[in-house]
């Protein structure tokens, strides 16, 4: 009879631990979508500003057209996405971000321009916005860190293969921007 007990008492606590594992690895997995939300918003919100700054930029560069053209096809691209392929995504937002640089570097030429309250306005929440993204990539891929590091870990590696939680990947950083800039005196 006592050893009927001690199955009893050894198997709620495997089931207890399986349980506790599981649940650990949901959250971790529901950390990194929320992760990933907040860059989707981030990119939301530039793509919401990218209009207005096309509209202000082309009364001063009309012959410019083709790198507005440029970053109003990657703003409709990253848009009609959706989330199922965040490094796609991000690829993509990248692409955009140097376009970008490409049309604010246009204000040098264009004094008028560089000296639009509006202009000014929408570059200095632009800039803002970047600076959200790059938090919340960070975040992202610290949340795919943890995570990755839980399906990789014993025990609750058996615990992840068995309900089938598949490793995330991270957000690369472009190699242009890995590149140190070239400075001149």
């Amino acid at each position: 009879m006592e050893w009927i007990i001690g199955i009893i008492v050894v198997a709620a606590i495997i089931g207890a631990i399986w349980i506790s594992l599981y649940n650990s690895l949901v959250k971790n997995k529901l950390w990194v979508t929320e992760a990933w939300s907040q860059i989707d918003v981030q990119l939301k919100r530039r793509n919401d500003l990218i209009p207005n700054i096309v509209e202000t930029v082309k009364g001063y560069a009309k012959h410019e057209q083709e790198t507005l053209t440029k970053v109003i096809n990657l703003r409709n691209m990253i848009s009609d996405m959706g989330t199922e392929d965040p490094a796609k995504k991000m690829e993509l937002s990248n692409q955009l971000s140097s376009q970008l640089r490409t049309v604010f570097a246009l204000a040098e030429a264009y004094p008028d321009l560089k000296a639009n309250q509006n202009f000014l306005a929408l570059q200095e929440e632009l800039s803002a916005t970047e600076n959200k993204i790059a938090y919340a990539r960070q975040l992202y891929n610290s949340s795919v860190t943890q995570y990755n590091i839980k399906l990789g870990t014993f025990p609750s590696n058996v615990v992840a293969n068995v309900h089938g939680f598949r490793p995330e990947v991270v957000l690369a950083t472009p190699e242009e921007e890995k590149n140190v800039p070239k400075v001149s005196f």
